[in-house]
């Protein structure tokens, strides 16, 4: 991997972008679908998680139990983190906001399915 060391004292590193700010609509529809996704896959992952005999109190009958349901909420916390952690540049929301419109009719009608 090469380096650019001799830049001129005005001169920034070509991966370095001076203004990365996305549009407003691009921001808002990033933002928008990035957000629904990860709340769907935090109600599937709940779902999915919980244990087989419907009462919390049973999750110490079965190891089983006890495992999906520690994963779940371990991987529940993890998207709520993820929730509050926003992309950095445009490219990002841009990808989101296009994700967005195939991936969340799909990620619906599969919460719809395993529910």
């Amino acid at each position: 991997m090469r380096t650019e060391t001799n830049l001129e004292p005005n001169q920034r590193p070509k991966a370095e972008k001076t203004d990365s700010r996305p549009e407003p609509y691009v921001w808002l529809g990033g933002v928008a679908g990035r957000t629904l996704f990860l709340i769907v896959l935090i109600i599937l992952t709940a779902r999915v998680a919980s244990p087989q005999i419907e009462r919390l109190s049973s999750v110490y009958e079965t190891p089983g139990d006890l495992i999906r349901v520690l994963m779940g909420v371990a991987v529940c916390a993890w998207f709520v983190v993820n929730l509050f952690i926003l992309p950095r540049d445009a490219g990002a929301y841009r990808t989101w906001m296009y994700l967005g419109i195939a991936i969340l009719p799909l990620s619906v009608l599969c919460a719809f399915v395993v529910w």
